[in-house]
């Protein structure tokens, strides 16, 4: 049973505090003033970006990142899981530069973080950032979805504030790509957002988290891993016309020569484990399917460990899943100290999944969704984008062979592959 989620109602949104996960009500009137953030917070009602203060007199006091979800090629993504949350900027098509926007919003993140690789009295200066994230598909509600800091314990400083290239009709332009930690806090009281306003983040009121990132850049990070491990079809497909077009368009690429996909779902696979070491494919089996094995590096440059991996490759249509049959093929083939990868453009049948996460296999699954999230963060937000890098990286003039080194995994061939 759901449980219902926290419902702010329009009339008391000026006093109220910011509860996680609570939902804040739109008003009805039909104008902007249903905004609910305006009445929450003194931010104005427009844009991705709203704020308190004055950007050219560097005197932003509070920041409200605001997501509808809604924007595939710009896909702002809060990972409950680690606690991280990736945020595009506002130059978002071509015709301006990177800092020309009209809302500043990226002038406020080139700040923002460049205050918080310095010392406390920089960060001092950071104006603390507050998500939210629309409510649904009708309607002006919002969720509160946490404070967030510029940054994480886990990227480097040259990482977490990322100029990214991206071209829309033949004309390219930069956009921001920046990664920031949800704090673990509950609540934002709304005597903090007062002390905010009065130029006081520091004061009484303030979370324990905030202060001790303030003070030392210590994330103490808000992490919530899933109860539920069991992703439904719903799941693992996109949800956007333009993210199963993506698939689509992979799917019609290898048409025909399904093993060559292999080589494709290595490369998707390395863009997601950027330390794969080398991919070996294996002869072909009796089913005409063939298997890669490689290593995965961990540990520090100078002395990493090798965990030794076996991935295979199913390129699906949308209305074909891998069932119990290609689950237990590469569990199979999971050695001790082992773990699998399985890639597909399609999605996994719920009993294989289950089956799969209830006896505890370590195998990562890599679904139609996955596939797109993967290859838009690397810059391929379009099927136009994806198809010219397929014939860049896969052209149809090449076919794998076993024993390539580099790339490789196993896909069976199917004589009815459906059509997407």
């Amino acid at each position: 049973m759901t449980t219902p989620r926290q419902l702010i109602p329009f009339g008391a949104l000026a006093q109220a505090d910011l509860v996680l996960d609570a939902e804040y009500e739109g008003g009805t009137a039909g104008t902007t003033a249903d905004d609910p953030l305006q009445r929450l917070l003194p931010v104005g009602n427009q844009g991705g970006f709203r704020y308190k203060g004055s950007v050219t007199h560097g005197d932003v006091r509070l920041v409200v990142l605001y997501t509808s979800g809604e924007n595939p090629d710009w896909p702002d993504v809060l990972d409950e899981k680690t606690g991280l949350f990736t945020y595009y900027g506002d130059n978002r098509s071509p015709g301006g530069r990177l800092h020309e926007t009209p809302r500043s919003g990226n002038i406020i993140l080139r700040n923002a973080f460049a205050a918080t690789h310095g010392d406390h009295n920089s960060r001092r200066g950071v104006p603390p950032f507050l998500l939210f994230a629309k409510a649904g598909p009708k309607g002006r509600n919002v969720i509160f979805r946490g404070l967030l800091a510029p940054g994480a314990a886990t990227l480097a400083a040259d990482d977490d504030l990322q100029a990214i290239w991206r071209s829309t009709s033949g004309q390219r332009f930069q956009n921001y790509r920046a990664a920031f930690t949800v704090l673990n806090t509950p609540a934002v009281e709304r005597a903090w957002i007062e002390q905010i306003l009065a130029r006081q983040p520091l004061g009484d009121a303030c979370p324990p988290a905030w202060a001790e990132w303030v003070h030392g850049r210590a994330y103490d990070t808000l992490v919530a891993p899933a109860t539920k491990v069991i992703r439904s079809r719903v799941d693992q497909l996109p949800p956007h016309p333009g993210g199963k077009q993506i698939l689509a368009t992979i799917y019609q690429h290898f048409t025909g020569r399904w093993s060559d996909f292999e080589a494709c779902a290595v490369e998707i696979w390395r863009m997601l484990a950027p330390n794969t070491g080398i991919t070996t494919v294996t002869r072909a089996s009796r089913d005409y399917g063939r298997d890669a094995t490689g290593t995965y590096q961990l540990g520090p440059a100078t002395d990493r460990i090798p965990l030794d991996f076996v991935l295979e490759a199913k390129c699906y249509g949308p209305d074909n899943s891998v069932g119990v049959k290609e689950t237990s093929r590469l569990i199979s083939r999971i050695r001790h100290r082992m773990f699998g990868v399985l890639v597909t453009t399609s999605y996994v049948h719920e009993q294989a999944y289950s089956e799969v996460r209830e006896d505890q296999h370590p195998i990562v699954i890599i679904c139609g969704r996955d596939i797109v999230d993967i290859l838009r963060l690397k810059g391929y937000s379009t099927s136009v984008d994806v198809k010219a890098w397929l014939h860049s990286a896969f052209p149809l003039a090449d076919t794998a062979s076993a024993g390539h080194t580099g790339s490789g995994l196993s896909t069976q061939v199917h004589r009815d592959h459906p059509s997407p």
